[in-house]
């Protein structure tokens, strides 16, 4: 999600309750970037489940009008948070001279299709562009999407003419929409210089792609491969215990936890999650119905503590070196949901 690397092949994810499953590329296909220039038809918007800073829109009524960036995303994804500030100042900086943006918000999580989920993740990130909810997948698939992020280019012609999976390329990204917008201008004449400087936002972070890091870790039974010290790929409740010495990447629970299909959710006090990983930063989803504080130890060392609550991306560990640590999460009461971890 970050200039990164695909790592693996599939993922399985939750579509919405009823629809069973998809097969998609693996957690860390979103840490991929890929970019290139490439000419077919455009997809239209299909069954959408809601729409923020809109009342309603098409991809249909933009074509002949505006140049548009659809940009496939989904607010708890780290990959796709780095990328809103270079999109939001793409579509500040264009809006009046023939750009839109139409976020697809294909959720990852269950709790992603909540819409006031959605709509407060977007005031939080500062997006003031259109977005969809993609809640049914239809859009995604309408473009044989399998990634995020990833931001189609489509022309006044209605062509999808570039297309760019996962963070980075923003020079590259920018200037095709630059080209894209002087043809639109020539093609109906409009007049005002496109300019041709690189938005550079504030704030933006970016990651180092040849920098070892730990792959996504997924606490639910869907995709708890890693799951050390109990039963993966097994709902339920299960008593555990971490041991003396743990191993890189390997997921460890103590304590005992309800194991559901998407998270893990701590049913006694004092429990703890270890794992020892690579990486600068961490990246927790995670969420609590009524609250849940945590204390977070790095290599031993109290390293902070917070109440996690809502159902988001939480960063835990922010360092300025990257490199290998042991983390451990002691949650003091019950009710934490634990969905992954990423690193950065």
């Amino acid at each position: 999600m970050k200039t990164e690397l695909i790592i693996g092949l599939t993922i399985i994810v939750l579509v919405s309750a009823g629809l069973g499953f998809l097969l998609l590329s693996s957690p860390d296909a979103e840490m991929r970037e890929t970019s290139g220039e490439q000419t077919r038809a455009y997809a239209e918007i299909v069954n959408p489940s809601g729409f923020v800073n809109t009342d309603s829109i098409t991809i249909g009524e933009l074509v002949g009008k505006k140049v548009i960036v659809v940009d496939f995303m989904t607010y708890s994804c780290i990959n796709c948070q780095r990328t809103f500030p270079y999109v939001v100042a793409w579509y500040e900086k264009y809006k009046d001279h023939g750009l839109e943006v139409v976020g697809i918000h294909t959720p990852e999580f269950a709790f992603e299709k909540d819409i006031s989920n959605v709509r407060a993740a977007m005031e939080r990130f500062g997006i003031t562009y259109p977005v969809v909810l993609d809640n049914e997948y239809a859009t995604w698939n309408a473009y044989g999407n399998r990634y995020w992020p990833r931001k189609y280019l489509i022309d006044i012609h209605g062509n999808i003419v570039y297309d760019h999976i996962g963070e980075g390329a923003y020079e590259e990204t920018e200037q095709k929409i630059q080209e894209l917008l002087e043809e639109r201008g020539a093609v109906l004449g409009a007049g005002g210089d496109i300019r041709t400087d690189i938005a550079a936002p504030a704030g933006a972070v970016a990651v180092e792609a040849a920098a070892a890091r730990s792959p996504e870790i997924y606490f639910g039974a869907l995709r708890n491969a890693l799951l050390g010290n109990g039963a993966a790929s097994s709902v339920g409740t299960q008593d555990l215990s971490v041991p003396a010495e743990q191993q890189s990447n390997i997921l460890y629970l103590g304590g005992r936890w309800r194991i559901a299909d998407e998270f893990a959710e701590n049913e006694s006090g004092q429990a703890k999650i270890a794992f020892r990983y690579q990486g600068r930063n961490v990246y927790f989803v995670a969420g609590s119905e009524s609250g849940a504080p945590i204390r977070i130890f790095r290599d031993g060392a109290f390293a902070g503590e917070r109440t996690i609550r809502d159902h988001t991306l939480y960063t835990l560990i922010e360092d300025t070196e990257p490199g290998e640590h042991l983390l451990e999460i002691i949650i003091d009461q019950p009710g934490l949901r634990a969905f992954t971890f990423t690193f950065g």
